[in-house]
Parts: C-alpha cells; sequence; structure tokens
C-alpha cells in the first residue's frame, strides 16, 4: 500500500469496499472474497498469494517466490538493484567474492547504503578473504592472475566510506552463489565454474512460503558466522604528505 502511495480510505474507494474492511485485512483478522483479492492485487500491483498466502494452496507458495529468472546476472535490470536497495528498511545482506558492479556501475550505491544505514537499517556485507585459499582457487579457475583478489581490494576501498556505519566480514568459503537481500526480496546469482558470475543466471526471490528464500537466508547466516571482521584488510585513506 506504502508503495502504491495509497492509505486504508482510498484503497477501500479504490477497490470498493469500506476502509473498516482494509483495516481488517491490515491486522489479520480477515480475508477478501476471491474477486475482492483479485482487485486490490491489481491495484497494489501484486500477486494476491504474496499479499493473502494464507488463502491460497500451500504447494502452490514456492513457486510464488520465484518472481523472475534471467539467464545472465547482466539481463538483471539495471535499475533492480538499486530499486530494492531503496525500499529495504530493516535488513540488507551481501554474499560475494567482490561484488564490485554495484559500486563500479551504480554511482548511487554508497551513498544510499549510508542513508539506509543512517535511517537503522541493518547492513552486513561479506567478501572474499584476500588472504584465504577460496579467491585463489578462483583466480585459478579463472587464470586472471591475481584478478579476484584485486577487485576484493577495489571494493573494500569503496566500503572504506561506510565503516563506521555497516558490519564488513571477510569469508574463506566456496562461494556456490552470490546473495543480495534486501529485507524480503532476494537476488541469487547462481555460480558455474569456468564461467564469470556476470554471465551466470541471477533468480529474484520474494519470501513468502520461505521455500526459496530461507534456504539462501540460512547459507548466508552460515557463512557469517565463520567469517572474520575486515579489521586490517581495509584500505587506509591516503594522506597528504
Amino acid at each position: 500500500m506504502l508503495k502504491a502511495g495509497l492509505d486504508a480510505e482510498s484503497l477501500a474507494e479504490a477497490a470498493q469496499v469500506s476502509a473498516k474492511s482494509v483495516e481488517r485485512w491490515l491486522s489479520g483478522r480477515g480475508i477478501p472474497y476471491p474477486r475482492t483479492r483479485f482487485r486490490v492485487a491489481k491495484l497494489l500491483g501484486e500477486d494476491e498469494s504474496y499479499l493473502w498466502p494464507e488463502a491460497t494452496d500451500r504447494s502452490a507458495l514456492a513457486g510464488v517466490e520465484l518472481v523472475a529468472a534471467y539467464p545472465r546476472r547482466s539481463d538483471v535490470p539495471r535499475h533492480l538493484w538499486t530499486d530494492l536497495l531503496r525500499q529495504a528498511e530493516r535488513s540488507v545482506d551481501l554474499l560475494a567474492f567482490a561484488g564490485l558492479f554495484l559500486t563500479e556501475e551504480h554511482p548511487e550505491w554508497i551513498p544510499t547504503i549510508r542513508e539506509k544505514a543512517e535511517a537503522g537499517v541493518r547492513v552486513r556485507l561479506l567478501l572474499g578473504d584476500p588472504s584465504g585459499r577460496q579467491l585463489a582457487s578462483r583466480d585459478d579457475e579463472h587464470q586472471i592472475g591475481g584478478g579476484v583478489t584485486g577487485r576484493v581490494h577495489a571494493v573494500l576501498s569503496h566500503y572504506r566510506v561506510v565503516t563506521d556505519l555497516v558490519q564488513i566480514r571477510l569469508h574463506d568459503t566456496p562461494l556456490y552463489n552470490s546473495i543480495y537481500r534486501f529485507d524480503d526480496e532476494m537476488i541469487v546469482n547462481t555460480h558455474v565454474y569456468g564461467i564469470l558470475a556476470a554471465y551466470t543466471p541471477c533468480l529474484q526471490l520474494r519470501r513468502v512460503d520461505g521455500g526459496f528464500f530461507h534456504t539462501y537466508l540460512e547459507s548466508f547466516e552460515r557463512v557469517w558466522a565463520s567469517a572474520r571482521p575486515s579489521g586490517d584488510a581495509l584500505p587506509t585513506e591516503k594522506r597528504a604528505s
């Protein structure tokens, strides 16, 4: 409703119901009839299974969580990354080796990260450990001569300006997927041996029943628990002599 710019009264008027009915839906004390559910979902631009999952066959909910699939990360709409970040109100979690494309291709990424963190959003960044074995293994896989480690150092340099607001840890775990979580929305960049992440599939997920979403969230939490603070890996600001 907030995203659509509607309050209880304006939604009630557009949906041809009473404001009290909308208030009951918001409090979880009622589920509208199918025709009304369809009308409200259309007004809000959402699937009715997302708005009222309890009114849907539970076996179908996992499928509802898969919002979109893209053959390559480069096929993900450019605006989607920053749109999801701007909409986040509770948690932003990132698991990658570097994820340098976010800071290099989106000038507004770091300022928005700062804005969100200052507003109380928890931001956790999990990046590859430059001193670990996994980055070296990834380098060998792609035969790029230390390029992955260099990308991690570069992205750490970008994030240096927000280290007072966000949590950054370094992991030395095999990266089966890169995970980008924004509250109940998530983009999962699957990894394929021998192919750079920009050219491998991405899944856009929205938490409903949790069948997809919770699997990747659990993976993030496991890596977070095993990772070390970024500490001395963060570059220091150069001072003029």
